[in-house]
């Protein structure tokens, strides 16, 4: 697959800026900080009108049929706008676990719900600090699950949960609609993301892989889903970019502009190469989705963006001196989302290992 956007790619590129740039609120995001368990309602729904749920859903089910270069456009542009509801990248997980795992009756009854948006998805795979388990503590047994997941991002508000469980015969991968679960609002510093701890007490599931292929399937939803979330961290450390160098060229400092000095340029500069090497992996992760490469390329590009993301949000607020700081300005907007997006689809210590783990062949 060619690495260069074609015209309809770019048109998604452009169209979501524009939709985004016109209807993003910063006044609503931060009225969001101050709640817990709401998220941007107006936001939500421009993705349902947009189509963005239905991207990756096949056509035959009522979707798009798009692959990780669409997916990874629109979620760059929701970056740049530190979209306040977390629902389109695990939305694409349960997706694809669904697609890939031919359970036709399950794919044929959700599928169509995800794309019209009327089905929000989460993952449910993190246990305390690990994002996937060796041996997760919730079991499944006789299409059941039992145990707890916390923190699961947007669990507070899905209606379906992608769960990894322990089953009689090894790993389960099961799909559990959430209105048989109990939920507990978790308060954080980034309140639009929705986490929630999610209880199940014997609450219906269908088991969508077991075993090894649980396993290999539970690995490549993560991957995919790091690839969506790298870009989304992409196009906020973009914005931060942005945003750094106009007021470095506008802001004057002992009667010269600050981007005059070599402690800001440098910096600014820093962050340039940061987002572009990003951005490239990211590119190249999303053009090798399907190949023998594609794990290693996932994590590079999830290693490369959540470390530009983190860099930018500092230093931007850094080049804002004192004002950087402050609730009006909005600039922790952006770091709060950097520190959250961090952590959600594992942190770098899991991608590291994961890293070491395919280019040596042993575990880390």
């Amino acid at each position: 697959m060619s690495i260069l956007y074609d015209e309809g790619q770019q048109a998604i590129a452009t169209e979501s800026r524009r939709v985004l740039d016109a209807r993003a609120s910063k006044d609503r995001l931060l009225k969001l900080l101050e709640q817990v368990g709401e998220h941007d309602a107006p936001f939500w729904d421009t993705a349902v009108e947009q189509g963005w749920t239905a991207l990756a859903v096949p056509e035959e089910h009522g979707g798009l049929g798009l692959g990780l270069v669409e997916l990874g456009l629109v979620a760059q542009a929701s970056g740049a706008a530190t979209a306040g509801a977390p629902f389109l990248t695990p939305g694409f997980g349960v997706t694809h676990a669904l697609v890939a795992a031919g359970n036709a009756d399950a794919a044929a009854k959700y599928l169509p719900q995800i794309a019209a948006g009327e089905a929000r998805g989460a993952v449910a795979f993190a246990e305390g600090t690990d994002i996937l388990p060796a041996a997760p503590a919730t079991r499944f047994a006789d299409g059941k699950l039992t145990g707890s997941k916390p923190a699961v991002p947007g669990g507070l508000k899905a209606e379906l949960a992608l769960v990894w469980a322990s089953g009689a015969n090894g790993p389960v991968l099961a799909l559990a609609e959430l209105a048989g679960a109990e939920r507990k609002a978790v308060s954080s510093f980034d309140n639009s993301r929705l986490y929630a701890d999610l209880t199940f007490a014997g609450t219906p599931a269908t088991v969508l892989a077991e075993g090894a292929a649980a396993t290999a399937l539970a690995r490549e939803v993560l991957a995919r889903m790091a690839v969506v979330t790298a870009h989304e961290q992409v196009g906020g450390a973009e914005a931060l970019l942005h945003i750094a160098r106009d007021y470095a060229v506008t802001r004057k400092a002992f009667g010269q502009l600050i981007g005059a000095f070599q402690s800001v340029k440098h910096r600014i500069a820093e962050m340039y190469g940061l987002v572009e090497i990003a951005r490239a992996n990211c590119i190249h992760a999303a053009a090798s989705a399907g190949t023998d490469g594609f794990l290693l390329a996932a994590a590079d590009a999830r290693l490369t963006a959540t470390e530009a993301y983190d860099t930018c949000a500092r230093d931007c607020v850094q080049i804002h001196g004192g004002i950087g700081v402050t609730w009006e300005q909005g600039l922790h907007l952006h770091m709060r989302r950097a520190r959250s997006l961090a952590i959600e689809q594992g942190n770098l210590l899991f991608w590291e290992d994961l890293l070491v783990e395919t280019l040596t062949g042993e575990a880390a």
